[in-house]
């Protein structure tokens, strides 16, 4: 009979796509299985994650592995988008919906909330996290506590999404940091404690005690004895191979549904002028605070790619064949202005009454164009992030890798840095694999795993 493979398993939940992946002792990907599950909808008919369907895929996944004569589970853990809270009862049931991030929240909780704990512009300081509404997780508990007070009662902990995917299995409930630290308003980042506001509306009693994110729960599950991690925030995951295995300071551009640029290198208190950039901090695995800002490109790019193959009468999908143009690029550059209304970005850029793409006589015109208006908010929330930091290198990864006009661009914009591009599919699921595990990793560790490439500076003077 062969030698069983030894794995982790890691669980990493985005919003659209659910993964799943085994690694082995060297961090290489054996199984790896993606899926998109039905939503549902809370109480007020706002689209939501279905909690249990995801329980039980979980479940059925981890089963179906630990029946496989193939492998032997060492350890698992979990990887998911952060500012989203599931809350108990005594008896460890579920109360509520796990309410989505985009829910709008009423203005009259938010005005109250301000009115008694301060300005935006000072709660946003102090916890690093732009005013957001249920984006700032911790709102969802003051919400809650003045919009369903009779269930706020119930309430015995609330778990952030990675932490009760945990408890699932453990049955244990423990915050841990880069949860707690992802745009929460939970956490004074100058005090390193939670903020004057958790305590006075004693919030603080519904959160679990702080571990560290590398924790492990050593337990006995169907008589095999397995290491169970407590989570961590996806962001903060995506980092943790980059920290481990880089010396030199760099700043990672993480692209996606959001791009967010991830210093950790910069741990600057944020300033009044940093938040109106959307400026934020994440906390590191250490506790470390870590510069980022972001916007909302990918989720930018899709609405106006969309209204592109509609107006050009091209199929959804087009715009992937779509490569850089060097001529096209310096002819809109002589005559640079915008040409695009952006729906979902709220940075400060000039606004335009209508998207004009007369203009554009192709579908490749109009979308270098775009790319190029997209590109000038990604310099400016890059530098943000960069700060006064010594920065040598940029490393890109995630789905914009792909998007050879975007890749073309940085390489253009960031001449006098590095700039590298990691092709990598495991995203946050390999952080969530190496945090609980002791293994030191080197520099050669990157190369290995995530293809990186060094992208050459265009040639041309504009």
């Amino acid at each position: 009979m062969s030698k069983k493979k030894k794995v982790t398993i890691v669980f990493d939940i985005g919003k659209t796509n659910k993964k799943f992946f085994l690694f082995d002792k060297y961090y290489k990907e054996v199984v790896r299985e993606y899926t998109e599950l039905p939503i549902t909808n809370d109480e007020d008919g706002y689209p939501t994650e279905d909690l249990a369907a995801l329980q039980n895929w979980i479940k059925d996944n981890f089963n179906a592995i630990l029946d496989d004569e193939n492998f032997e589970v060492k350890a698992i853990n979990f990887s998911t988008y952060g500012a989203s809270f599931v809350h108990l009862d005594q008896k460890g049931n579920v109360l509520t919906p796990l309410y989505n991030y985009t829910k709008p929240m009423d203005v009259d909780i938010l005005d109250l909330f301000y009115e008694k704990h301060g300005s935006k512009l000072k709660i946003a300081r102090e916890t690093a996290s732009p005013q957001a509404g249920m984006l700032n997780s911790g709102l969802q508990l003051f919400w809650l506590k003045y919009k369903h007070p009779e269930v706020f009662k119930k309430i015995r902990y609330s778990l952030h999404l990675p932490q009760y995917l945990s408890y699932l299995f453990t049955g244990i409930c423990v915050s841990e940091f880069t949860s707690i630290g992802c745009h929460t308003n939970l956490w004074d980042y100058d005090k390193a404690d939670y903020h004057d506001w958790v305590y006075e509306e004693e919030i603080d009693a519904l959160l679990p005690p702080i571990v560290p994110t590398s924790a492990s729960i050593n337990t006995s599950y169907r008589n095999k004895k397995i290491k169970i991690g407590v989570g961590i925030h996806d962001s903060s995951s995506a980092l943790l191979p980059y920290i481990l295995s880089k010396k030199d300071p760099f700043l990672l551009l993480s692209t996606g549904t959001w791009s967010i640029s991830l210093n950790p290198f910069n741990d600057e208190s944020l300033t009044d002028k940093d938040i109106e950039n959307n400026c934020l901090n994440y906390i590191r695995i250490d506790g470390k605070r870590v510069k980022a800002s972001r916007f909302f490109m990918g989720n930018e790019y899709k609405i106006q790619v969309e209204k592109l193959c509609a107006h050009y009468g091209k199929e959804y999908g087009f715009h992937r064949e779509v490569e850089f143009d060097q001529d096209l690029y310096l002819r809109l550059m002589k005559h640079k202005a915008v040409y695009f209304r952006f729906e979902g970005i709220i940075l400060k850029r000039k606004m335009i009454s209508e998207t004009d793409l007369d203009s554009f006589a192709t579908f490749e015109e109009a979308y270098h164009q775009l790319m190029i208006e997209l590109m000038d908010l990604q310099i400016h929330t890059i530098q943000n992030a960069i700060g006064n930091s010594e920065i040598q290198n940029i490393y890109i990864d995630g789905g914009f890798t792909d998007n050879d006009v975007f890749m073309k661009l940085m390489s253009h914009h960031f001449q006098h840095y590095n700039v590298m591009s990691s092709h990598s599919p495991l995203g946050s699921a390999l952080g969530a694999s190496m945090v609980i595990s002791n293994k030191k990793i080197d520099e050669t560790f990157l190369q290995q795993h995530y293809q990186m490439k060094v992208l050459q500076p265009l040639t041309f003077n504009v």
